[in-house]
């Protein structure tokens, strides 16, 4: 099995602040937003931040007035990471069969007649997609 490139539960909430961001942001902006939602001191965010920078999910540049401050930037967007995610997922609790997957969240989830009609006209969206991927 690969080294893990995508960010963990904990790293995700870092991650969205980071994503919701307009260009870059300072460890101390991140800490900021963080501070009511997530119960860690500044160091373990400090430690996240350092762990999605070893997984190459974002990046930083030094700050040309002050070479003690980092302006941390994505690499990887939000999307990016969700398709990652949910193929790591399906290859190790699902044997890759992505049908089975979903199958099975369908099966385990109390849908209603909307949501059902909603999966429907989705699945019908993605059929017409590939069949003019195929034909192209």
């Amino acid at each position: 099995m690969g080294k893990e490139t995508t960010p963990s539960e904990t790293e995700w909430l870092v991650m969205e602040v980071i994503w919701q961001s307009d260009g870059d942001i300072t460890a101390s902006e991140i800490i900021s937003s963080l501070k009511d939602s997530l119960k860690v001191s500044a160091r373990t965010i400090r430690v996240l931040i350092n762990r999605l920078l070893a997984k190459g999910v974002i990046r930083y540049e030094v700050d040309q007035k002050d070479a003690r401050i980092y302006h941390y930037y994505v690499v990887k967007t939000k999307e990016e990471c969700l398709a990652e995610k949910q193929e790591r997922f399906v290859r190790n609790y699902f044997g890759g069969n992505s049908t089975l997957a979903v199958a099975s969240f369908i099966e385990k989830s109390n849908l209603s007649d909307e949501q059902f009609q909603e999966l429907e006209q989705m699945v019908e969206k993605m059929r017409k997609r590939q069949e003019r991927l195929d034909r192209a």
